[in-house]
């Protein structure tokens, strides 16, 4: 005899709000499934850090009542807890002083706001690094999350315990963030599509600007899923300074859509040359000749402008200037000054060297960006329509690699930058990209690809993503539970 609970684990949200507006399931029973699945996981895999399970229950309920008929109406859901300020629950941001306090937000955030108006059921929180900064999951204040594929290995960062409960069946999909990869980073890790849209598609506002490094959306295990919940919460908010241009359709419109035949360029080494690991290789290569099989012209190219030996150290300004911000930012809402005590090593590090760097070094700085960003930009308008990259330069790593080492506090940096060397120059250009399962090694890791599309041109990743989803499924791939 088979239950809700097993029955529905592996089903994507699509499929799940479908059951809940034919009346199939209730979005009650949902949640009882997941909130039983999140009680039985979690303890390995430390991927949700709050727990709302009695509001679930409520929102779950009230869905029922109302009859909502939302294209997520009643799906289990779990925020990542990165800026997502949800009214009256708390949030941590990865950070033990923010958890020691029980910070509780009086507003929610706009995007919270659309996913809540989609009516779905919130049960917690997801783990987080603290302030996203790093490409692991393994705060200080929380404690180790763990890849459902092999409990020894990274789920990846920052969105990684979103990762992990989406990668196990705890919930369908999952809210993700990406300042430098922390969306496709961990669907890569979790074997999972990771979108990472342009900057201006979806609102960070009011408490952060769309003129940084951030972006939001989801973790899915279904391209349809990541086209659907982009149709319902993209768009801008008040105040908002950069602004991508609308879709031409809706984006689950390019599911199945036909793609023509596209230019495809694809790096199977670092954007410097220098090798990669061997599964990170291959799973490039048998994609390119996937693409190339269903008709695409597929070749090795890349964008000159990213072999640039000064984009380190200008990505590392931008980031070490937010983590400085968010220092700051720690301050007000404690409502004290912040010690080292309350920030964890690397962070309070990058945040001391952004003190020293001036204003006008900061200036300097956004101005390169501007030209960098130019000239990557330059290359799709040349006839090229998608670049394919691996998405990390190696298999997930094993937990404990990447850790606060007071001898040397700029060692998770450099294993961070060593790690995932495809990822972060699209957060500077503000390009989409995404992260598709294409590949699993031997030991059965996954191992992601990276596609990146020309400014606004998520509908092009969707088609094309769809298509490889058709043409070597990855549905039926699951860990154990």
């Amino acid at each position: 005899m088979t239950s809700i609970e097993d029955d529905t684990r592996w089903l994507d949200a699509t499929d799940q709000a479908r059951l809940v507006r034919e009346g199939k399931v209730s979005a009650r029973e949902l949640a009882e499934a997941a909130i039983n699945r999140i009680t039985a996981g979690n303890p390995q895999l430390n991927a949700v850090n709050y727990e709302w399970f009695d509001h679930g229950r409520e929102l779950a309920t009230a869905v029922d009542r109302d009859k909502a008929s939302t294209a997520f109406a009643g799906v289990p859901f779990l925020l990542k807890d990165l800026h997502t300020f949800y009214a009256g629950f708390p949030i941590s941001n990865g950070n033990k002083a923010m958890k020691a306090a029980n910070y509780t937000p009086n507003f929610s955030t706009t995007l919270v706001e659309r996913f809540a108006a989609q009516r779905l059921v919130f049960l917690g929180r997801t783990t987080s690094p603290e302030w996203g900064s790093v490409p692991v999951t393994e705060p200080e204040a929380w404690g180790i999350s763990r890849n459902p594929w092999n409990l020894d290995r990274t789920c990846g960062g920052s969105s990684g315990g979103s990762a992990a409960a989406v990668a196990t069946g705890m919930v369908p999909i999952a809210h993700a963030s990406d300042g430098g990869g922390s969306v496709r980073i961990p669907a890569s890790c979790c074997g999972l599509v990771g979108l990472k849209v342009s900057q201006g598609r979806i609102t960070v506002g009011p408490t952060r600007l769309e003129t940084n490094l951030g972006v939001e959306l989801c973790v899915s295990r279904s391209v349809r899923d990541t086209a659907a919940i982009l149709d319902a919460v993209h768009g801008p908010g008040v105040g908002d300074l950069v602004i991508a241009p609308p879709p031409t359709r809706p984006y689950v419109q390019e599911l199945g859509a036909p793609t023509g035949r596209l230019r495809i360029g694809f790096a199977t080494t670092r954007f410097t040359g220098e090798p990669i690991h061997p599964d990170c290789v291959e799973a490039v290569t048998r994609t390119a000749a996937l693409l190339d099989s269903l008709g695409h012209h597929v070749e090795p190219a890349v964008p000159a402008a990213l072999d640039d030996p000064r984009a380190t150290a200008r990505f590392s300004a931008l980031w070490a200037t937010n983590m400085a911000a968010n220092r700051v930012g720690l301050a007000d809402l404690l409502g004290r000054p912040v010690t080292i005590d309350d920030v964890e090593l690397m962070n309070w590090s990058m945040a001391e060297y952004a003190t020293r760097l001036s204003a006008l070094d900061y200036s300097n700085t956004i101005s390169a960006a501007g030209a960098f960003r130019r000239e990557v930009a330059r290359w799709w308008t040349e006839g090229w329509d998608l670049l394919l990259t691996p998405t990390l330069s190696a298999p997930p790593l094993p937990v404990g690699t990447s850790r606060n080492n007071p001898a040397d506090p700029g060692e998770t940096g450099r294993i961070a930058i060593d790690w995932a060397p495809f990822t972060a120059q699209f957060n500077t250009t503000g390009q989409p990209a995404i992260s598709l399962p294409m590949h699993w090694s031997d030991e059965g890791l996954p191992i992601g690809v990276q596609l990146v599309a020309a400014y606004a041109r998520e509908d092009v990743l969707i088609r094309v993503a769809s298509q490889l989803e058709s043409a070597a499924p990855w549905a039926q791939r699951h860990p154990n539970p």
